[in-house]
């Protein structure tokens, strides 16, 4: 039964192909036992929005740990309970959440529940069926992002057009620090991103096998989107 749903699977992929090489700024959580099991709930089509929409913020939240852990601190002076001690406190760069939309969205409370402080900036990217290249519907930054640490959040990075193209736009404006964090991500998505940004930190949830002829990842968990707020 298990050979059977892998043939067919595999039927579906298009581009399938082993990445030659993952960065030392590439972080996959395959593998990850919390991840895995949250991930493997919302790729069933049984799962209602709902819980969808709360398995990407919970799985958000595993990964900000890791994303967060690099940022510096500085002492600061505590009174317990039982005496004054020294701890600590975040220090350094502040940080901008971006999220694209709209499935961005549904990363960036999650993001802010652990760092509060943080600001929040939306980029909304269509693609030109003339073209087919990304375009900007929607854009706002706050004005000072180009000094800040920045997340670009989108649960999946197919083709990584949309990630590259929101990249891009911030490098244009002067932002330097930039990390990108997604729940699902297909082969040419990562080498993308890895190829144009080198300098682009990489945190996905899960590394799937490819993409089918309409550009979803396989096995993938359909549109992030729709399946977030339930449009369809």
């Amino acid at each position: 039964m298990r050979e059977d749903i892998l043939r067919k699977e595999n039927e579906l992929i298009v581009d399938y192909h082993e990445i030659e090489r993952l960065e030392p700024t590439t972080h996959i959580y395959n593998g990850h036992s919390l991840i895995e099991s949250k991930i493997s709930i919302m790729r069933d089509i049984s799962t209602p929005s709902s819980i969808f929409r709360k398995l990407v913020e919970e799985v958000t939240k595993l990964m900000a740990f890791d994303a967060f852990s690099h940022l510096g601190l500085e002492d600061k002076e505590v009174t317990t309970p039982i005496c004054e001690t020294v701890g600590k406190k975040i220090s350094g760069k502040k940080q901008v959440l971006v999220p694209i939309l709209r499935a961005g969205l549904a990363m960036e409370q999650p993001m802010k529940d652990i760092v509060p402080q943080a600001r929040t900036g939306f980029c909304g990217v269509y693609r030109d069926e003339v073209t087919l290249k990304p375009q900007k519907y929607f854009w706002k930054m706050p004005k000072d992002i180009e000094n800040r640490e920045v997340f670009v959040l989108d649960p999946m990075l197919a083709t990584g057009g949309s990630a590259d193209f929101t990249v891009s736009e911030l490098k244009k404006i002067g932002c330097k620090s930039i990390h990108f964090m997604g729940i699902i991500a297909a082969p040419d998505g990562i080498e993308l991103m890895q190829r144009k940004h080198p300098d682009v930190e990489l945190f996905i949830g899960h590394l799937d096998k490819g993409l089918n002829k309409n550009g979803y990842i396989v096995p993938g968990l359909g549109d992030a989107g729709d399946r977030i707020f339930g449009t369809k």
